[in-house]
């Protein structure tokens, strides 16, 4: 703490006392100044004569602290977010985890296992090599120089580095442009065009993004200018939007998705709650879907989504699309179609934010924080707006902005590297649907447990009918919801992480929790057995 020495100059003119002690008080008050001669005397004074006419020079103490910056004086809105996929749940499996490295023989379980999100390098899936080939060389452009480097990488990979090197000045290590290298934008424009069966998308349209969560951030700060501005999101829910809207202070208007129609989304609900916001006062900005879905894993058919498109457009609301699992498509029959494909198709052109990342698919490289978002029908104004706010995190990174570019752009058949690619791609989703079947099976055989079939994504989000007692349990003890604490028993007795549906959002009265399907094959069996035998010995105790 450090003392500082000031001076408060006071003119000689009529003055309020009643004006001089606020201003005191306020000082004392937040803590800034702490006087040692006299500001309360000062702020006490009954009368003018006692102040003199001209209060020269007069010095006090000052010190400034760090005792103001308590959980009571920060940003309201911070407290208010939360974000349950790495809560409560999550900080205890670090503790056991901690436990078991000093004592292995400490738990009932060996190890740790992460079900609790979309991590999948983090339980044992290897890296596309075509990516890390290609990012070896644009970290590291002298190994194309050594004489074994043709030995080592294909010639498309070494010509993909060469063609990202030249375009971007100073290499991996230097800032890009604030919207991401062009270069590598326009080989994502060039992915899209080639998804959505020849639209056109415009480099100018595309920011690329530490991972979709920043992009989410952009266009929540945009949208909401104070709690009457609102964005419909699904329930159940991922975590970062109603976390975003807590932080940005806007309002989330919720709507339901049918859990008995494979989580369903019936556009007629989607207009009786956005009429009843409207009727609250709120001003819904834009309507939020997940395709294919987290936590519920449902994929949507085109007919579901020209519904919803023209919704947006009857409505005026922007159309989120959150995307980021589009190459996670399983069930027999579904296939992923983009919501800017159906907007085109449809001959219509309305708002529209599309999202992706390089976490999810079969890539799986969180680490990289690697994304985009392309913004199709903002007038020029909104875009210049966004570029700013991306200017002022100067750039994404440029590791997360080279795997974007090869994620949209992969190897074509006939290149050196095409064998290998679809070899590890389709390898990786076979083997993520067995592991879908086998654990939406083993949890449709607990006891009081109902899940849907995992059509897309990474999750299962089973429905579990909680003992009454346990529920009673749950709400004397008075600090978790009783969902939640039923996954911290399990993450106790088993060493297995899920999340609770509480942290998503679900239809009152109603308990889920969010599982993972990524476990390995050899694991996902073990996965599967410890949770039933956990979930038997837990109905019998609460029976």
């Amino acid at each position: 703490r450090a003392s500082v020495r000031t001076h408060l100059r006071v003119a000689c003119q009529p003055f309020k006392l009643s004006t001089l002690a606020r201003f005191a008080r306020r000082l004392a008050n937040r803590q800034i100044l702490s006087a040692t001669r006299g500001v309360e005397r000062l702020a006490t004074h009954r009368t003018p004569a006692t102040l003199g006419s001209h209060i020269h020079d007069f010095q006090f103490q000052t010190r400034r602290t760090m005792g103001g910056i308590t959980v009571d004086t920060i940003n309201p809105n911070v407290k208010a977010m939360e974000y349950a996929v790495r809560g409560a749940i999550v900080t205890r499996a670090g503790e056991l985890e901690a436990q078991l490295k000093k004592d292995p023989t400490s738990l009932p379980f060996e190890k740790i296992i992460m079900c609790n999100i979309g991590n999948p390098q983090s339980v044992g899936q290897k890296p596309i090599t075509f990516y890390r080939q290609v990012l070896a060389l644009t970290d590291y452009p002298q190994l194309m120089d050594a004489p074994e480097a043709s030995k080592l990488f294909p010639a498309d990979v070494m010509a993909n580095a060469k063609h990202i090197l030249e375009n971007m000045k100073g290499g991996t290590g230097a800032y890009s442009e604030s919207k991401g290298v062009a270069a590598l934008r326009q080989m994502v424009a060039n992915g899209i065009e080639a998804r959505d069966g020849g639209h056109k998308c415009d480099i100018d349209d595309l920011w690329l993004t530490d991972g979709a969560s920043v992009a989410c951030h952009y266009i929540m700060k945009t949208l909401i200018r104070d709690n009457n501005d609102a964005v419909m999101v699904p329930i159940p829910q991922y975590p970062l939007y109603s976390a975003s809207l807590a932080l940005y202070g806007g309002t989330l208007v919720p709507y339901y998705l049918d859990e008995d129609k494979k989580w369903g989304l019936d556009v007629a609900d989607l207009k009786v709650q956005l009429d009843k916001a409207r009727a609250a006062g709120k001003e819904v900005r834009a309507l939020c879907v997940i395709n294919p879905g987290n936590p519920t894993g449902a994929a949507l058919n085109v007919d579901n989504q020209k519904e919803i498109v023209q919704f947006c457009k009857d409505e005026d609301v922007l159309l989120i699309a959150d995307e980021v699992y589009q190459e996670n498509v399983y069930a027999e029959g579904k296939s992923f179609t983009s919501f800017k494909k159906v907007v085109r198709d449809m001959g219509l052109d309305i708002p529209l934010v599309s999202m992706q990342s390089t976490s999810k698919g079969f890539y799986g490289e969180c680490g990289r924080r690697g994304g985009y978002m392309e913004v199709c029908g903002f007038d020029a104004g909104v875009k210049a707006e966004l570029y700013k706010l991306a200017s002022v995190g100067l750039c994404p990174n440029l590791g997360g902005q080279v795997l974007m570019g090869l994620v949209m752009s992969p190897p074509k058949p006939g290149e050196p590297s095409h064998e290998l690619y679809a070899s590890e791609r389709d390898g990786i989703l076979t083997s993520l649907k067995r592991r879908a079947t086998t654990l939406v099976a083993g949890l449709n055989a607990l006891e009081g447990v109902t899940c849907n079939e995992a059509e897309g994504a990474m999750y299962a989000f089973p429905k579990v009918t909680l003992p009454e007692k346990f529920v009673t349990e749950a709400a004397a003890g008075g600090k978790m919801a009783p969902d939640a604490l039923y996954c911290m028993k399990l993450l106790e007795s088993t060493g297995i992480v899920v999340v609770p549906g509480s942290g998503f959002g679900q239809v009152e009265g109603t308990w889920h929790f969010r599982t993972t399907f990524l476990p390995s094959e050899e694991d996902i069996g073990g996965v599967v057995e410890r949770l039933s035998v956990f979930h038997a010995q837990f109905m019998d105790k609460y029976r």
